[in-house]
């Protein structure tokens, strides 16, 4: 998709905080959207380790931790098809459009479908629907504006904020749900909010600019039937696989792991090596690869908020207030809250800085070093038995994590379309979730040795070591910033 170059808005007319109006149809699909992914997501792992008296599945808690990472992971992962449907066969705007139906459709098979068959299915379901509404959400909000556009920063922390307004709210209510009526119920309200995101898309999607409903590079006429038997093939493979026992609940977080840093890997060496890439465009693509290295890095530790958080706060964690008890997913909305809160206030100082802000590797070196804060903070509160962590204090170190990812996250984003080579900005956005699917697969790995009983040694190793990684980054901004070529 190309770049649209755009100018600020006459006098008078109509924006969205200061953005192109159309930005609020994406602000809001999104945030149905990820109501729907962190309201399931905020119940899932519990689900996988709760006894069945709970109205779990009983899994071993080392294995449903991985399931959640592996999970996580192919979420990012399957951005890489999401793309490739938006380049060469229907475009981005019709990929959004349909793979929210997929969500959807994942979401209604764990609300209705029990068991591991019900868990199998939805996950897949959603993965692969997610994965295409977030690498062409993506894409399609940096269609709105130049490269040079100051806006941009700002405009992305606004569409980020949409997303933790649906983060905030999916928790609690499937959390409630979940608690008072039983998993499946919180489930089925995922599947609602999906739904009513899809109504709220279908009535807004005709603003959007025309070149996102074309087709940016058509696959070569009489192609498609081998591109289909391919991906039958593919498929037929992975179920051989999964009957053989090869691939496993206890193997999917390292299979994902695996196929995230490959499939990064030749996307990388596809775009350098391709012909449509001008010199300065390769340059800016050999900045990007510290920037996808360091957050890989990041989303390891940031993510083990959906697998280390939720079983510290399921067992460490103090939840109660005057005899009730608060239920477990809520703490997943603590991280929304603060980014609802500062995403305005970030959005307000990039714009205010305008060219005097930090370069992007500076902003990456510091929401690197701060995700490694947030571990170490973990240490004051460890050596305590169950239910002997405050909540104020876990609120305290999930208000760094949300520094780190607004540091980080929503000018990756930015990033990815800004140094993407023109034949090739939806890819660059793929990669950037490459990097968050290895990252998030790497979570699920990692959570295999947190122990509740000796988490000090944890904590300790996992933050110096990214505090490590940003310094480093920190050191390279200058050269880093050459080969940008312009681009902050």
């Amino acid at each position: 998709m190309t770049t649209r170059t755009t100018t600020p808005a006459p006098t008078g007319e109509k924006t969205f905080f200061g953005q192109p109006r159309v930005l609020a149809n994406l602000f809001g699909v999104e945030m149905w959207e990820r109501f729907s992914f962190y309201g399931m997501q905020g119940i899932l792992l519990i689900y996988l380790y709760y006894s069945a008296s709970k109205g779990g599945l009983g899994i071993d808690e080392g294995v449903a931790a991985g399931i959640v990472g592996a999970y996580g992971g192919g979420v990012y992962l399957s951005t890489v098809f999401g793309a490739w449907l938006a380049d060469r066969v229907i475009g981005p705007e019709r990929t959004l459009f349909y793979s929210a139906v997929v969500v959807m459709l994942g979401h209604i098979s764990l609300a209705l479908v029990p068991g591991l068959a019900g868990v199998g299915l939805g996950l897949v379901l959603i993965a692969l629907g997610s994965g295409g509404v977030k690498a062409n959400a993506t894409s399609l909000v940096g269609s709105l504006y130049d490269e040079h556009d100051e806006r941009r920063d700002a405009g992305f922390s606004i569409f980020y904020m949409g997303i933790n307004l649906g983060a905030l709210v999916g928790p609690l209510l499937t959390g409630l749900l979940q608690k008072n009526w039983g998993f499946h119920f919180g489930f089925g309200l995922a599947a609602v909010g999906m739904a009513i995101g899809l109504v709220q898309y279908t009535l807004g999607r005709s603003g959007l600019p025309d070149e996102t409903r074309t087709v940016p590079h058509p696959l070569p006429a009489g192609s498609a039937p081998k591109f289909v038997v391919a991906g039958l093939l593919a498929v037929a493979a992975i179920v051989v696989l999964c009957l053989t026992g090869l691939i496993n609940t206890g193997n999917l977080a390292d299979i994902v792991a695996w196929a995230s840093g490959i499939a990064a890997v030749i996307y990388f060496a596809v775009i350098l090596t391709s012909k449509q890439v001008t010199g300065v465009e390769r340059r800016r693509v050999y900045a990007f690869i510290p920037m996808f290295i360091a957050s890989a890095v990041f989303w390891s530790l940031y993510q083990q908020q959906f697998t280390v958080v939720t079983i510290y706060s399921d067992k460490r964690l103090d939840r109660t207030f005057f005899g009730w008890e608060m239920p477990v997913s809520w703490v997943q909305s603590i991280n929304p809250i603060f980014i609802i809160v500062l995403a305005g206030v970030f959005a307000a100082m990039w714009t205010k800085l305008g060219d005097r802000q930090p370069s992007s590797p500076i902003k990456f070196a510091l929401g690197t070093i701060s995700i490694g804060v947030s571990f170490l903070l973990f240490i004051p509160m460890s050596g305590g038995g169950p239910n002997s962590a405050p909540l104020l204090g876990l609120a305290g170190v999930l208000l760094f994590f949300t520094i780190s990812e607004l540091l980080l996250s929503p000018v990756g984003l930015s990033l990815s379309t800004k140094l993407a080579p023109a034949k090739f900005e939806t890819q660059m956005v793929a990669l950037f979730f490459l990097s968050v699917a290895l990252g998030t697969a790497m979570s699920g790995l990692l959570t295999g040795y947190y122990d509740p009983k000796n988490e000090v040694p944890y904590f300790t190793v996992l933050g110096i070591a990214a505090i490590v990684v940003g310094v480093i980054l920190a050191a390279c901004a200058r050269p880093i910033r050459s080969l940008m070529s312009g681009v902050r």
